[in-house]
C-alpha cells in the first residue's frame, strides 16, 4: 500500500512524496508555504490520479524520461522520478493510479 510522506524543507516549505507499496518514490511535490495547503495538494493528486488523461509525459534535456500530474486547474501538483524509458513512465504512471487513492498521509518528523 503506498503512502503520502509530508516532510518541511530547510526553507520552510513542505513538501510531499508520494511511495509505491516497496517504498519506492513515485510522484513528488512542489514546495508549499504551509502544511494545510501541502494536504490540499494531496488531495488533488488523490483525485486526479485515476483519470490517464491528467498526465502529461515529457523528455527532459539529458534524454530522460518522465510524467507530469496535473490538477482539474492544469497546474502540475507532482513530477515523476526521471526514467530511461517511456515503458518505465507507463509503470511509474500506472503505480501512482493504483497508490494515490488510498495512500494514508504520514508527517515526517
Amino acid at each position: 500500500m503506498g503512502k503520502f510522506i509530508i516532510k518541511t524543507a530547510k526553507n520552510g516549505k513542505y513538501y510531499f512524496t508520494l511511495h509505491s507499496g516497496n517504498g519506492e518514490i513515485i510522484l513528488k511535490s512542489q514546495g508549499y508555504a504551509g502544511k494545510k495547503y501541502c494536504k490540499k495538494g494531496i488531495a488533488s493528486v488523490k483525485k486526479n490520479a485515476p483519470d490517464a488523461t491528467k498526465y502529461i509525459k515529457g523528455i527532459s534535456k539529458n534524454k530522460k524520461h518522465f510524467f507530469n500530474l496535473k490538477a482539474g486547474n492544469q497546474k502540475i501538483i507532482g513530477t515523476s522520478e526521471m526514467y530511461e524509458s517511456e515503458k518505465s513512465v507507463n509503470t511509474g504512471i500506472t503505480s501512482v493510479k493504483r497508490n494515490a487513492p488510498t495512500a494514508a498521509t504520514v508527517m515526517e518528523e
